[in-house]
């Protein structure tokens, strides 16, 4: 490390102990601890199956592991999936689940609304399972620093789901800023066009009749108890409170993993929402500024950084330098024109759409010759809408949620500024002239495959994945501490040793979750 530091690193002893010889956020190898051979599959069972989950199963699947048992009080919504695994066990309520297939999982997939995450990792890990947790890792710090801790004591291998974490732009990124090329970065800006769901709600929603498809109970889980209604699902719980962390939830984790690692940044000393437009006690806001300030770390300078959210077209003009010409894309590079043979690739995909052919969410009814599917352990009787009108509800709700993706990060140095997209991706120095001949530094870290292969590797005894939990509760941390600031005014000081605000009593009390009667952490 010495002879790296000195040939490389315009910091000077920047990394001298700050990165473990096996990669960032490693810890010594699992292979000790008796897990399974890499030519072993994992048998592997998911807690939520539509959505986000389809992904995660189909790619476990398609790179050899077992699927075993699938969860979902949602059966409309995980209706692909129970077709496609159809002898599977299938459950609504993961309690269930884990205490009847103990014995034959390995590991756990989690891909539920995040206000569950924590108590269902926390479930699985006790069961000694492995757990891949989609972001964020929990929707508040208590339960973060809690899951951090019982992966040790349970000696699991976990990962949060930021596949950016995993890919070259992160790491091209930090080697970059710590080669020194602009400087030591003081100043950093964050931003996404997230939320594209509705937020700014003032009033709790009417309560509607549930489809026999939901077990709303189960789905509700820790939640306190409230009227079914359509402005929760299938995925507008995003932007409720009680439900979600917003634009910070969908986006933070990915758009600030490359800040995260590149500027080695553990816990601001302040967290503040300078500006938010339709404020809510119920639901995040329409768009908002959050400003951290990070102290020194390392041979890196203090350390002002903003997120800013429901932005569109970039980085907002009064934040953007002067000296960046003003027609220069920030964040993700250009995108290349639509290909002909792409056009007609998306426009067949839309008409398998439209004649019932394709989604994650179509129940049985809509195709003929299927049975309905209802959600496994359902009480049977329950009047409420079908499931055609469940479906109406999606598709109304997942147009707005596919608009293109614009966020991206500027890094403001002593010596000039860098910019990276969304996941961390198109890592370049700005203006545009100042790459003309540059040639990046030899690569120092550790480089990684995609996000599930890098946690299956982890769950046979390799390296531990690159968004484990420590380092992704320490980082999820401090955005479940703006999703905090949007509640309470005023400038919020962070004491993460004894973590609490230690100028803000209401903000303490949303350090942690509250769990509905019947509903246990452990």
């Amino acid at each position: 490390m010495e002879h790296v530091t000195r040939r490389h690193f315009f910091f000077g002893g920047l990394l001298a102990g700050a990165i473990p010889a096996g990669g960032f956020g490693s810890v010594p190898s699992l292979a000790a601890l008796g897990y399974k051979s890499p030519n072993e599959k994992l048998n592997v069972a998911s807690i939520g199956a539509g959505g986000q989950a389809v992904a995660g199963i189909t790619t476990l699947a398609r790179i050899g592991e077992n699927i075993v048992a699938l969860c979902d009080p949602d059966a409309a919504r995980a209706a692909q999936m129970f077709r496609t695994y159809e002898k599977v066990p299938k459950y609504a309520d993961f309690r269930k689940m884990l205490e009847k297939e103990e014995k034959n999982i390995d590991a756990v997939l989690i891909a539920t609304p995040d206000f569950m995450h924590g108590m269902q990792a926390m479930w699985s890990m006790e069961r000694g399972k492995h757990v891949y947790v989609q972001k964020p890792m929990t929707r508040t710090v208590w339960e973060a620093r809690q899951l951090k801790e019982a992966a040790v004591k349970y000696k699991v291998a976990t990962q949060m789901g930021n596949q950016g974490y995993c890919q070259e732009g992160p790491r091209v990124c930090a080697e970059m800023i710590w080669s020194g090329v602009i400087g030591g970065v003081t100043e950093c800006h964050a931003w996404t066009n997230r939320p594209v769901w509705q937020q700014g709600i003032t009033e709790e929603p009417q309560g509607e009749p549930f489809p026999d498809t939901l077990d709303w109970d189960v789905w509700l889980g820790i939640a306190r108890e409230r009227p079914f209604s359509f402005a929760y699902l299938p995925f507008s719980w995003r932007g409720w409170y009680d439900f979600g962390c917003g634009a910070l939830g969908d986006m933070a984790c990915h758009v600030l993993g490359a800040p995260n690692m590149a500027l080695m940044l553990g816990a601001p000393t302040t967290v503040e929402c300078i500006r938010q437009e339709g404020k809510s006690r119920l639901t995040y806001p329409t768009s908002s500024i959050i400003k951290f300030t990070f102290p020194a770390r390392h041979n890196m300078p203090p350390l002002t950084l903003y997120w800013h959210d429901g932005v569109r077209g970039g980085l907002p003009a009064e934040f953007r330098p002067k000296d960046i010409p003003a027609d220069e894309k920030l964040g993700d590079a250009p995108r290349q024109p639509m290909t002909a043979e792409a056009k007609a690739a998306v426009a067949a995909m839309a008409a398998r759409r439209a004649g019932g052919g394709g989604g994650d969410a179509a129940p049985g009814a809509a195709r003929a010759g299927r049975a309905p599917i209802t959600a496994p352990g359902a009480p049977a009787g329950r009047a409420g809408r079908g499931p055609d009108t469940y479906n109406q509800a999606v598709e109304q709700r997942r147009a707005p949620y596919n608009s293109p993706a614009d966020s991206g990060v500027l890094y403001i140095g002593e010596k000039g500024y860098m910019t990276t997209g969304e996941y961390g991706g198109s890592p370049r120095l700005v203006p545009a002239a100042r790459m003309e001949g540059y040639q990046p530094p030899p690569p120092l870290l550790k480089r990684h495959p995609e996000t599930y292969s890098d946690w299956v590797r982890a769950c046979k005894g390799g390296d531990p994945a690159a968004s484990n939990f420590d380092v992704a509760a320490p980082f999820t941390e401090w955005i479940a501490m703006a999703c905090i600031a949007l509640r309470v005014e005023g400038k919020l000081e962070w004491d993460a040793n004894r973590m609490q605000f230690t100028n803000s009593r209401e903000a303490n009390r949303y350090l942690r979750p509250e769990f509905r009667k019947g509903w246990s952490w452990t």
